[in-house]
């Protein structure tokens, strides 16, 4: 909260309304599903209704707590206009719209409606998110050591003939019995051709005799996310299965071995793209190499071509280069990387060598 009141003042607001719920949670600990936090340069008050009176009681630090019968975010706007000294405040325009923008005017006196609420020149509160502290770096670490734990209990799950929706159940499931609040994201099971589907959803269809089976998943916890993506092989690979294999995971490893502090992100896709590239694999490689990770399951910074952001020690990326032949197969191999000042810690340890079962 003072790092933000710290921005607050360069930028000359007198506020700031934050409406983006893992943005409030970063900074006041509410977890709660509906709520606006109102920020001056003095004092911060959290506004939420009344199904969350004894949560918010019992959560919220760092700010006054008000329950409200009407929606929150006009609540907190017209708090943050009646304050001493108010002249303007800002928002986030990525998560706020045109609609919800004309509602928040509207609850302000009429000589406040045009000039009060401004658009900040780049999100405040999720700059402050890139870089991770002790504690959130602790608990990124238990949430990626908690998914290897899945994935080696699930290899001995796996066989021939289970349906995807199977798998996916049984990883959700054992998630469950570890402690996980929930899964990041849905699962992605897709075996055989359908692996060539990068965001491959769990279907009815049943695991072959003989094909790749890509898993991608992730848990919450302590409301923090990990993610993590193996992909191993059903029967006995062919030969040109063998080698892309080598050569999606020798670019994942080189990219796992660009993170260190201060080279820029796309470096760091470089490094995973060039080896595909010199593989004739690059075709085959359609999206970027990693994104940032914490309270959401896709933060920045972007790992992606290009991309001129420098990496910071205490930001948390994954590595994920992958390739997707259409009608064949597909690999992807992902980890999740710390960044040090000397390097990067990978967080997700589970075995990347090709896995036959």
């Amino acid at each position: 909260m003072g790092a933000l009141r710290r921005k607050l003042a360069r930028a000359g607001l007198s506020g700031l309304l934050v409406t983006h719920l893992p943005d409030v949670r970063y900074l006041c600990g509410f977890t709660g599903s509906s709520a606006a936090l109102a920020v001056t340069r003095r004092a911060a008050r959290l506004f939420t209704d009344g199904r969350y009176t004894a949560q918010a009681a019992e959560e919220v630090k760092g700010a006054q707590v008000e329950i409200v019968a009407r929606g929150p975010a006009v609540s907190a706007t017209q708090w943050l206009a009646a304050q001493p000294g108010a002249e303007v405040a800002g928002f986030d325009p990525v998560w706020t719209s045109v609609a919800e923008l004309a509602r928040l005017r509207e609850g302000l006196p009429a000589k406040m409606r045009r000039s009060f609420l401004t658009p900040t020149a780049a999100p405040m509160v999720e700059t402050l998110r890139l870089v991770k502290d002790e504690g959130e770096l602790r608990i990124l670490s238990d949430a990626a050591a908690m998914g290897c734990k899945l994935f080696d209990q699930l290899l001995v799950f796996l066989r021939p003939g289970l349906m995807e929706t199977d798998v996916a159940a049984e990883l959700e499931y054992q998630a469950r019995l570890l402690g996980a609040e929930g899964m990041s994201f849905d699962t992605i099971v897709a075996s055989g051709p359908r692996s060539a589907l990068p965001h491959g959803r769990a279907t009815a269809a049943r695991l072959p005799r003989r094909g790749f089976l890509t898993l991608d998943f992730g848990i919450i916890h302590k409301g923090y996310c990990s993610d993590m993506t193996r992909t191993v092989y059903l029967g006995s690979p062919k030969p040109k299965e063998r080698s892309a294999y080598e050569a999606v995971l020798a670019s994942q490893e080189a990219a796992v071995a660009a993170v260190s502090a201060g080279v820029k992100c796309g470096d760091v896709d470089e490094a995973a793209r060039s080896v595909l590239r010199n593989a004739g694999l690059a075709d085959a490689f359609t999206h970027s190499t990693g994104h940032g990770v914490g309270l959401e399951i896709h933060e920045a910074p972007r790992v992606g071509a290009g991309q001129t952001t420098r990496l910071q020690p205490g930001m948390v990326v994954t590595i994920e280069p992958g390739i997707y032949l259409a009608g064949e197969f597909g690999i992807r191999i992902e980890d999740m990387v710390a960044v040090t000042r000397n390097g990067g810690q990978m967080l997700t340890p589970a075995p990347k060598a090709l896995i036959e079962l």
